[in-house]
């Protein structure tokens, strides 16, 4: 991370970066060109597209371990706005380096596949895109065979995680939800009468960018040099969100929330008590009504929405010991108590 740091210049008097006179990256990491970086992280990876059964073209992303058959497979669902090619990498990079295998697609509309850009008319549907690209994978490899099964999510991501385990409560071992959307914050929603005015114009015009909110990436990312780095990301979306799409997270997430108490599987929920993304007190209440017997929380003090890549260099490395901690605790002894 520090290399990359080097390469970005200075911020404007207001503490926005200043994306205009920096050298555009290839990659966060900097310019070695992918393949070249993976063998150097000691990875194999790659990159195809998937059609789903729905006819919607999706990029996906594969990051192996090097030398061994994995101990576990993670299937990974990214954020609203993001993707899975720019910092969301540093995540199954890391994972594929301890031993797992993480599989990833861009949702619809969003990064490489196909879609309005960032419009997701009917979540319920990513959510059958996603189990069965996941269920593809799980059967593409002999070596993947009684291999435990792991979901991960960010933000958006982990509230379809809890979605794919409502409509397969069976068909993976456990979860990992980073700030998972369960909720809205009230503090980025707009004020009455604003959603209500929008909801019924959302009827007419779902695909109109207009809903007015601020960037929420600034809201995320607590470092200075890294929020430069997440602007330089060329797929990230950067309008205003569409309003279908917002109307759409919002059934979600009340939705979710109503059905805390059917959650079964064993998960870790992880959130910084200064998110104002998505509400950490959600996640406390995850924990609290779950039916899982295996279930864990960790909330950070003073951390923001961008848990695993927008912290300082030492909070990341907290959350990610946490996370492997997790996971080698269930694939090493198949399962655990409550801790």
């Amino acid at each position: 991370m520090k290399e990359e740091e080097s390469l970005l210049s200075t911020q404007t008097q207001s503490g926005q970066p200043e994306t205009q006179t920096q050298t555009q990256l290839l990659h966060y990491w900097g310019n070695t060109p992918e393949q070249e970086y993976y063998n150097l992280q000691g990875i194999k990876a790659s990159k195809s597209f998937y059609t789903s059964p729905r006819g919607l073209k999706l990029f996906t992303r594969q990051w192996l371990p090097l030398l061994s058959p994995p101990r576990g497979l993670i299937f990974m669902v990214h954020g609203y706005g993001n993707d899975i090619s720019w910092t969301f990498q540093a995540t199954p990079i890391f994972l594929a380096q301890q031993g797992f295998a993480c599989f990833a697609l861009d949702l619809e509309g969003h990064g490489q596949s196909h879609g309005l850009r960032a419009f997701v008319p009917d979540v319920h549907l990513v959510v059958q895109d996603c189990l069965a690209f996941f269920t593809l994978v799980k059967q593409q490899e002999p070596q993947f065979l009684n291999v435990p099964c792991f979901l991960y999510g960010e933000s958006m991501g982990g509230a379809i995680c809890l979605l794919i385990h409502f409509a397969e409560p069976e068909a993976f071992q456990g979860a990992i939800l980073v700030a998972p959307m369960c909720k809205i914050s009230d503090k980025v929603k707009p004020r009455w009468p604003i959603p209500q005015i929008l909801m019924f114009v959302a009827r007419f015009f779902p695909s109109l960018a207009i809903v007015p909110t601020a960037d929420l990436m600034y809201k995320s990312v607590k470092v200075e040099e890294k929020k430069i780095i997440a602007n330089m990301n060329p797929m990230r979306y950067r309008g205003k969100p569409r309003l279908g799409t917002v109307v759409e997270l919002l059934k979600v997430t009340e939705y979710v929330s109503q059905r805390l108490g059917d959650v079964s599987l064993p998960f870790i929920v992880l959130h910084g008590s200064a998110d104002v993304v998505t509400d950490p007190n959600v996640s406390r209440a995850l924990y609290e009504e779950a039916k899982s017997e295996d279930k864990t929380i960790k909330i950070y003090e003073g951390m923001m929405h961008s848990l695993l890549f927008g912290e300082t260099d030492q909070n990341v490395d907290i959350v990610r010991a946490d996370i492997l901690s997790w996971l080698n605790h269930r694939c090493h002894a198949g399962g655990g108590g409550a801790e």
